[in-house]
């Protein structure tokens, strides 16, 4: 009796030509990396323009901060420019007794920002750990003007900050290096300082000067570009990566197969990263 009123209540509502909508709106939140962010929204934008009945909200705020939210359950895929940690890899197991899934997205080059107006072009791996952890401080040290080294560079959330601190730091950064919330807050400083250095994603270097990075004191000078950030012969290369849980499903699994897919690899190079084949 019930379900016959309900029937016919929605028959003179559609006669009557009120409108209503069962669309139901599938929502995927992610969260984490600020190198990836750009990427991220432009995904999430076409993809949603693709499928009007998804909802896709992509925030930043760091790796750390976006496995974090991983781990406490309330995102659905973190954003990573590095590895996730051993510790965290536990957390997720302490809680959901799972290890977590990892799918590289893209690659991306760390660029080395210096000011245009600095006449150094180029460093060894060596020299701009040493530089960052205040064993180099004077720019004609590595054959630049008799001047102080500024230093810029990213929070501890950061996985930027975690994987140029692992990979060419190799021990604790200078005091003096002033850390900055984000990698366009790092170019603007450059931009500003003759005596400043920088690091960051190779898709926010506009306006300062990237720097060739050699592998050591015999080794050519390499540019993050399409071609060595693709080929890895760039020293500073990495991959960018989305975390999970578990294995995904439902709306979430449709976004992501779609990211990987030569659709979805095919907008990485517009916002200035790079396809992972």
């Amino acid at each position: 009796m019930k379900t016959t009123k309900l029937k016919a209540a929605l028959i003179v509502m559609v006669v009557m030509g009120i409108g209503f909508s069962f669309t139901a709106i599938n929502k995927v939140t992610v969260k984490g990396s600020d190198t990836m962010v750009i990427l991220s929204q432009k995904w999430a934008e076409v993809y949603m323009k693709k499928n009007p009945g998804a909802s896709i909200q992509v925030t930043g705020g760091g790796s750390g901060v976006g496995l974090a939210a991983l781990i406490n359950g309330s995102t659905d895929i973190a954003n990573s420019s590095r590895p996730i940690k051993t510790s965290e890899v536990e957390k997720l197991k302490a809680r959901y007794n799972t290890m977590g899934v990892e799918i590289p997205c893209a690659k991306d080059g760390l660029s080395i920002y210096l000011n245009k107006a600095n006449p150094v072009s180029s460093l060894t791996l060596k020299q701009i750990g040493q530089i960052f952890a205040g064993k180099i401080t004077n720019w004609k040290e590595v054959g630049g003007a008799d001047a102080s080294i500024k230093l810029y560079g990213r929070e501890s959330s950061s996985g930027t900050f975690g994987f140029f601190k692992d990979n060419v730091v190799k021990t604790d950064f200078s005091p003096s290096c002033q850390t900055l919330p984000g990698t366009a807050a790092i170019v603007n400083a450059v931009k500003k300082d003759r005596n400043s250095i920088g690091y960051g994603g190779a898709a926010y270097a506009e306006g300062v000067k990237d720097c060739g990075v050699k592998k050591d004191d015999k080794s050519p000078a390499i540019l993050p570009t399409a071609a060595t950030i693709k080929s890895k012969t760039y020293p500073i290369t990495r991959y960018l990566y989305m975390y999970l849980k578990s294995k995904p499903t439902g709306e979430t699994k449709a976004f992501i197969d779609w990211i990987l897919s030569p659709a979805g690899q095919g907008l990485i190079e517009e916002v200035g990263y790079y396809p992972l084949k």
